[in-house]
C-alpha cells in the first residue's frame, strides 16, 4: 500500500466547507502527483457515487469514492476536517474523509487493499489515532500500516495483513475458528451468514462485512460474511450455507446466485444499514428463525427477476416510492409499444379506423386499411394491460411473486369498473398489503410447501377482489372521472400553467420518480380506445418538455464546449440522439456533475416548453418516440418551435452559469482537465469567452 498514499496525499487542516469542495480538494493532489487525468471528469465520478447512495458513515467519517477511467493507478487521499463536513450520515458531520480513486480496470489485488482499509475504518482505535497524528507524514504511514510508534498502528498494520488474506483467500470472510466453538452440541451458537454489496464494490462492502462480524462477535454469534465486491467474490461453501440458522442481506446491488439462501429466515436492508446497525439485524433476523419465519415463496434454483424493492430500516415514504416505480417501470413497455402501434394504425388509416371492425372478421392483405386496423387493434390490446401490468407489479415490488396474482386481478377489475390508473395504483397498493400480511402468520411446517401456490394467491385474490369490487372500487372510478372532466375542461391559464407544471416535473430528475409521475399522468389520458383533445395535449406537453434537457446539453457542448470537461464534450454527442429520442436520462451525466447548474436550468426551459406547447395546442397519440413521430402531432410546426425555445432557454442558462462559476485555487481550468499537459503559465490562462 506504500504508493497508495503518500505525505502530499494528505490534508490535516481540510478547509473545504461542503463535501464537494472536499473532494475536490483532495482530487487536486491526485492531480499534482499525476493520478488522476482529468479533474472534473473524475469528478463527475465521484457525484455520480454519491448521487446513488451517501457516504458518510456513522462515527465522523465520510469516504467518497468511485471507479474512473481517469485514474491511472489505485489511490487514496486523506484530509482531517476540524468544522465538519455533512457527508449525508445520520449521526452528523464527518471530520475523517478518505477519497479512494479507484481506476476502471483496477487489479483484484490493489482492490483488496482498499478494502482492508475500508475494514479497518470501523476501528475506533484505529480513527481515534487518526484524530490525534500531528502531521501528514506520520498520518500517510498509519494509513499504510507502517508506522511502529502512533497509537493505534497495530491496528493499521492490520490493513495490510488482511489484504494478504483476503487477496489468498477471496472477498468471503472465513467461517470462525473451530477452535472458538467448544461448546456443546446443544449449545451450538446461532449461525448467521450474510451478503453485503455495493455499487462500486470498494468500500461499503467491507465496512458492512466487518461491521456485522464485530457485532456478531459481541453477540455471541457465528457470522459468516460473503463480500460481493470489485475484486469478485468466492462464494461461501454450501455446507456453510446449509448449517445457518439465518441469512443477512445487506445490498445495494442485486445480490448474485441468491437463490443459495432460499427457505432461511431473511433480512434484506440496504448495505448502509449493515454498517450503522448490525446487532439491530443480528437480532431481527433471530427474532425470525425463532417464530418460524422463511424467504416468501423461495425454493433452491428459483431466481426473483426482481430485487425486492423496500428495504427494512427506511422511511414509508422511501418504500412506497420504489414500490410505485416497480409498477411503472413494467408498465412503460406496454405505453411505449401500444401507443405506438395505436399512433401508426391512426397515421395510415385516419381517426376513424378506430371504428373498424375486427380484422379477425375482416382483413384484406392488399388494402391499407386493414393494416391500419390491425396495428391499432394490437395497439388497444397492448394498451388493455397497462393498469393490470401496473397494479401486479407494484404488488410484486411490495410482496415479491405471492403478490403478482392479487395484484393483476385487482389491476383487472379496476379495469373493469372505469376505475383506471388510481385504481391500479391502489389494488396494487392493497395486494402487497394483504400478501404482506398473510405471510406474517406462523403456518404449521407441512402447510408452508402449498402457500404461496394455493394459499396465498386463493386468499389474497378473493380479498382484493372483494375489497375493490364493493368498498373502494366506486370512490375511486368517482374520483377517476372527475379528474378526467377537470382536464377536458382545462383552457386558457390554466392550460398554461399545467403545462408549465408538467414540464418542471419531467426535468426536475430525469427519469426519475418525479419525472415518472408526470408521464405516467399524461400516459394515462391517451391509455383509452378515444382519448379527449384535453389528454393528447397533455402528452405532447410532457414530451416536448422532456427532450428539452439533453438536447440543450448537447448544444452547450457544442457551441461553449470549453465550459465542460472531455468527458462531458463526448456525453454531448449522444445527447444529442438521446434527445432527439425521448430520452430525458441523456442529461444525467451533466446534472450530476453540476446539479446546481443544470437542473434549475433544465427546469425553467422545460416549463417554457410545455407552456408554448399546450398554447400552441399541439397533440399528441404516440406516448413515446421523440421526433420520430412528429408526423403523428397536431400542429408539429409549432410543436418543433415550443422544444426548441426551450432549448434555446436552457442552454443559456446554463452558459451563463458555468460561465460564473469561480474556479477552486489551483483547479484546472474546465475544458483543459485530461487534455495533453501544459505548462504552468498556459493553465493559469482564462477560458477564451
Amino acid at each position: 500500500m506504500s504508493d497508495m498514499i503518500t505525505a502530499d496525499l494528505v490534508d490535516l487542516d481540510l478547509s473545504a466547507e461542503t463535501k464537494e469542495a472536499a473532494a475536490r480538494a483532495l482530487a487536486e493532489r491526485m492531480v499534482a502527483l499525476g493520478r488522476v487525468t482529468d479533474l472534473e471528469g473524475f469528478l463527475a465520478d465521484v457525484a455520480a457515487r454519491e448521487a446513488q447512495m451517501p457516504t458518510g458513515l456513522d462515527g465522523g467519517i465520510g469516504i467518497p469514492h468511485c471507479r474512473s477511467e481517469h485514474v491511472t493507478e489505485p489511490t487514496l487521499a486523506f484530509g482531517r476536517s476540524a468544522a465538519g463536513i455533512d457527508f449525508g450520515a445520520a449521526d452528523g458531520p464527518a471530520d475523517l474523509i478518505f477519497l479512494i480513486a479507484a481506476p476502471a480496470g483496477a487489479d483484484d489485488a490493489h482492490l483488496t487493499i482498499l478494502s482492508s482499509l475500508a475494514r479497518q475504518l470501523m476501528n475506533a482505535e484505529f480513527t481515534d489515532a487518526l484524530r490525534s497524528v500531528g502531521d501528514a507524514t506520520a498520518a500517510a504511514a498509519m494509513i499504510r500500516g507502517d508506522e511502529p510508534a502512533a497509537a493505534g498502528s497495530q491496528d493499521s498494520a492490520a490493513v495490510s495483513e488482511a489484504a494478504s488474506s483476503e487477496t489468498a483467500a477471496g472477498s468471503t470472510t472465513p467461517a470462525p475458528d473451530a477452535a472458538q466453538d467448544t461448546s456443546s452440541a446443544d449449545e451450538r451458537p446461532f449461525r448467521i451468514v450474510a451478503v453485503t454489496s455495493c455499487p462500486t464494490g470498494i468500500a461499503h462492502t467491507y465496512m458492512a462485512a466487518e461491521s456485522l462480524e464485530n457485532a456478531g462477535r459481541d453477540a455471541g454469534v457465528e457470522v459468516v460474511v460473503e463480500t460481493q465486491g470489485s475484486a469478485g467474490f468466492t462464494r461461501l461453501d454450501p455446507a456453510v450455507i446449509a448449517a445457518a440458522d439465518g441469512v443477512i442481506f445487506a445490498h445495494d446491488v442485486s445480490v448474485r446466485e441468491k437463490d443459495r439462501f432460499a427457505g432461511k429466515p431473511t433480512v434484506d436492508v440496504g448495505v448502509k444499514a449493515g454498517i450503522n446497525r448490525p446487532g439491530e439485524l443480528i437480532a431481527e433476523v433471530r427474532g425470525k428463525a425463532e417464530r418460524g419465519e422463511v424467504s416468501a415463496g423461495a425454493a433452491p434454483g428459483a431466481g426473483t427477476p426482481v430485487e425486492r424493492t423496500g428495504e427494512s430500516g427506511e422511511g414509508y415514504g422511501t418504500k412506497l416510492r420504489k414500490w410505485l416505480m416497480s409498477g411503472v417501470s413494467y408498465m412503460v413497455p406496454f405505453v411505449a409499444a401500444g401507443g405506438l402501434l395505436i399512433a401508426l394504425g391512426f397515421a395510415i388509416g385516419g381517426y376513424e379506423i378506430k371504428s373498424a371492425p375486427s380484422v379477425m372478421n375482416h382483413f384484406v392483405w392488399t388494402q391499407t386499411d386493414s393494416w391500419a386496423a390491425l396495428l391499432f387493434q394490437i395497439g388497444a390490446v397492448a394498451f388493455g394491460f397497462l393498469v393490470p401490468v401496473l397494479a401486479g407489479y407494484i404488488a410484486y415490488g411490495m410482496a415479491d411473486r405471492p403478490g403478482l396474482v392479487p395484484g393483476f386481478v385487482g389491476g383487472m377489475i379496476a379495469s373493469t369498473i372505469n376505475a383506471g390508473f388510481l385504481g391500479g395504483l391502489v389494488a396494487g397498493l392493497l395486494a402487497g398489503g394483504v400478501v404482506l400480511s398473510i405471510q406474517k402468520v406462523r403456518i404449521p411446517a407441512p402447510v408452508r410447501g402449498i402457500m404461496p401456490v394455493v394459499v396465498i394467491p386463493l386468499i389474497s385474490s378473493a380479498i382484493v377482489g372483494f375489497l375493490m369490487f364493493v368498498v373502494v372500487g366506486k370512490p375511486i372510478a368517482s374520483a377517476q372521472k372527475g379528474m378526467t372532466d377537470w382536464l377536458n375542461g382545462l383552457s386558457g391559464s390554466n392550460a398554461l400553467l399545467l403545462g408549465a407544471l408538467l414540464g418542471l416535473m419531467m426535468c426536475f430528475d430525469l427519469g426519475g420518480p418525479v419525472n415518472k409521475v408526470a408521464y405516467t399522468f399524461a400516459t394515462a389520458g391517451i391509455a383509452v380506445s378515444n382519448p379527449s383533445d384535453s389528454a393528447m395535449k397533455i402528452m405532447a406537453a410532457v414530451m416536448a418538455a422532456g427532450m428539452v434537457p439533453p438536447l440543450a446539453m448537447a448544444l452547450a457542448t457544442t457551441v461553449r464546449g470549453k465550459l465542460f470537461t472531455q468527458t462531458e464534450r463526448e456525453n454531448g454527442k449522444a445527447a444529442w440522439v438521446l434527445g432527439a429520442s425521448f430520452i430525458s436520462e441523456g442529461a444525467i451525466p451533466f446534472a450530476a456533475a453540476d446539479p446546481l447548474r443544470v437542473i434549475p436550468s433544465s427546469m425553467v426551459g422545460g416549463a417554457i416548453t410545455g407552456a408554448l406547447s399546450m398554447a400552441f395546442s399541439t397533440t399528441l397519440r404516440a406516448p413515446h418516440g421523440g421526433i420520430f413521430v412528429v408526423p403523428l402531432i397536431g400542429n408539429p410546426f409549432l410543436y418543433l418551435i415550443a422544444i426548441a425555445v426551450g432549448v434555446c432557454v436552457t442552454t443559456a442558462l446554463v452558459v451563463v452559469l458555468k460561465g460564473m462559476r469561480k474556479p477552486a485555487p489551483g483547479a484546472v481550468s474546465p475544458g483543459t482537465a485530461g487534455d495533453t499537459a501544459t505548462t504552468s503559465a498556459e493553465a493559469k490562462q482564462p477560458v477564451a469567452a
